[in-house]
């Protein structure tokens, strides 16, 4: 009767798409997409439809047939060179603490 999709961006793209020839009224849930929760960053913004909506304010859950999941897509990768950063960072202070060089 119906479908909900949680998970990576892509994951819920191709459920939506598999759906959709059926018919099959399906949601998905955009918490991924979700950084400070009030709609202040605008980072969960998403188009479905013709509506411009944020997930933490609007959804989370939205028609996953009517989200512009390319758009979407795109945009999850301005943060990418940050993560990066991020996650070398963390790597640093893993390799640091396991030598007992930094607490």
């Amino acid at each position: 009767d119906e479908v909900i999709t949680i998970g990576p961006i892509p994951r819920m793209q191709a459920v939506a798409e598999v759906t959709r020839p059926w018919r099959i009224p399906t949601t998905a849930s955009m918490n991924p997409i979700m950084v400070d929760g009030i709609g202040m960053c605008g980072s969960c913004r998403v188009q479905v439809g013709e509506k411009v909506l944020f997930a933490c304010v609007d959804g989370p859950d939205m028609d996953a047939h009517q989200v512009d999941f390319d758009e979407l897509k795109v945009r999850q990768n301005r943060f990418r060179t940050e993560e990066k950063t991020s996650w070398e960072h963390y790597r640093e202070e893993c390799r640091l603490r396991e030598k007992g060089g930094r607490d």
